[in-house]
């Protein structure tokens, strides 16, 4: 290998009169950015920002503690004390958990919302996941966490020094996989794919979220078996297990969701523009709201 990334955690900012952790700064640039988009969104489609920057509070709050207690059950030999188990400056947050935490929190409203609305608010949601996850993927790499063995990957990064969360001294100056590097920069590509489906007129409700789904499941799928510290259960770590059930909720959003909604758009006579809403679209009412698909 002739060169690679240079790699040095730098798990906090000093920044003279005070210290800030990394991983906390960037966790909550990524809830802040997330939130923003979601609320944008909302508004180019008729609900209100307010009624978005709700729901997304409330879908953030618990997915973090759902996380958080995830990572806490599955790496339980490093809690040392009780300050441990809430220490999440230090990284340790789970998507799994969280993503099934976030949307168990969100059902209540999503289900106020007529069927178009929903799905165009999830679709919303898919972008605002997706750019949060990169921008707190950078805490990830801040504080040495999802790290592999050397390799000659041309992304591979140097470990040149610092402290990590994961036992890799003894490859210092060496190439590692850096997973956290690979899910930023296929992360970033996502939300480009995203935002183009998203601006474009003839994208149906839905489509966002299930290319967010099966993108990600199978990415996240793949990098696992980079990470050489993740405890594993019949060969796939706990993640790898669920992205093949997000895997598959992707397939059924594009392949069975999706028809039915272009299906309902289509025989809709108010056809949605942004703006208009469907008809009452935040408290739920409106055409499609016959149609019982999900």
């Amino acid at each position: 290998m002739l060169a690679a990334i240079p790699y040095t955690t730098f798990p906090q900012i000093d920044l003279g009169f005070i210290s800030l952790r990394t991983f906390g700064v960037m966790v909550a640039l990524g809830v802040l950015a997330g939130a923003t988009i979601a609320a944008r969104w909302a508004e180019r489609w008729g609900i209100p920002s307010d009624e978005m920057i709700r729901v997304a509070t409330r879908m953030v709050i618990v997915g973090i503690i759902a996380s958080r207690l995830t990572w806490v059950l599955t790496h339980w030999d490093r809690i040392e004390s009780p300050i441990d188990v809430i220490a999440v400056w230090e990284g340790g947050l789970q998507f799994t958990g969280g993503f099934i935490g976030g949307v168990l929190a969100g059902i209540p409203t999503f289900r106020k919302w007529a069927q178009l609305t929903r799905w165009r608010m999830l679709d919303g949601m898919a972008l605002a996941l997706t750019v949060g996850l990169a921008i707190g993927r950078i805490g990830c790499y801040s504080v040495g966490e999802h790290l592999g063995e050397p390799t000659s990957f041309f992304l591979a990064t140097r470990y040149d020094g610092g402290t990590t969360r994961e036992p890799v001294q003894q490859w210092l100056g060496q190439a590692i996989h850096n997973t956290s590097l690979y899910e930023i920069l296929h992360l970033t590509v996502l939300a480009a794919v995203l935002v183009a489906l998203m601006l474009w007129r003839r994208a149906v409700p839905s489509t966002a979220m299930g290319v967010f789904l099966v993108w990600y499941g199978a990415a996240r799928f793949g990098t696992d078996f980079l990470r050489a510290f993740d405890r594993t259960a019949l060969g796939l770590t706990g993640a790898q297990w669920a992205m093949i059930a997000v895997f598959a909720a992707g397939v059924w959003v594009l392949t069975r969701v999706r028809p039915r909604l272009a299906r309902v758009e289509a025989a809709s006579s108010a056809p949605l523009s942004p703006g208009a809403g469907e008809g009452s679209a935040s408290s739920g009412t409106g055409k499609d709201e016959q149609d019982t698909t999900p």
